[in-house]
């Protein structure tokens, strides 16, 4: 049996739906421009450096949500979806997913994105398992602001994708052959530990190290 994990953002999307999210309240008016335009671009540009605080971020990123009513929340993501996911959704991305899901692999997105902004991608791609960070919720199901557990970002994807196959009983162990599509060196720590990784749309990092390991590379996207 064969297990492929992919990252989402720049992997299976020639986007990151993180900051596009950010871009997106900015645009509608829901949260003040100049201030959130500004925090929102300077986590994205840690993040591309490597030198993010997983928690912070998540915090800002949950924290705001937690400022809407659970019906607005609906109607934001729903209209995000419809004018910035959908139109990124490109046919390579689906067709790769297709090739593993036909094979019969067991497969899922492990993304350091949060599982608000992320759970309608993966139905929208058609991937049943989500490992995404988790917002915390109250006893009424409403977010409280705080990140539930630990981020899934860097070696976290290790311990969230360990926990998820437990919770099936099984172990990465299990699998012959186990595929990490991911476009970031800050996935570096889970590429390291599966049998095939491979560098998808690589950022500059990612490319030189995955090309002195003589992992394999490929381009989804051309824009």
């Amino acid at each position: 049996m064969k297990l492929a994990l992919f990252d989402l953002d720049h992997t299976l999307l020639p986007i990151d739906s993180d900051h596009e999210w950010g871009e997106f309240l900015v645009r509608i008016g829901a949260v003040d421009a100049a201030t959130f335009k500004r925090r929102n671009d300077d986590f994205y540009a840690q993040y591309q450096a490597g030198t993010i605080d997983p928690v912070e971020y998540l915090e800002f990123a949950l924290g705001t949500l937690a400022g809407f009513p659970p019906v607005k929340l609906a109607e934001m993501q729903a209209q995000f979806m419809n004018e910035v996911i959908v139109p990124a959704i490109r046919p390579a991305a689906l067709a790769l997913l297709k090739k593993h899901q036909d094979a019969g692999d067991l497969v899922a997105i492990v993304t350091a994105t949060n599982h608000f902004v992320t759970e309608p991608i993966a139905k929208a791609l058609g991937v049943e398992h989500l490992i995404a960070a988790m917002p915390e919720r109250d006893a009424d199901g409403v977010m409280t602001g705080r990140l539930l557990g630990t981020p899934t970002q860097g070696a976290g994807k290790i311990v969230h994708t360990k926990a998820w196959l437990e919770k099936m009983g099984k172990t990465l162990e299990d699998f012959d052959t186990v595929y990490f599509y991911s476009d970031s060196h800050n996935d570096l720590p889970l590429m390291s530990i599966v049998s095939h990784p491979i560098a998808t749309n690589p950022n500059a990092t990612l490319k030189t190290h995955a090309t002195a390991q003589g992992w394999a590379l490929i381009e989804l996207f051309n824009d």
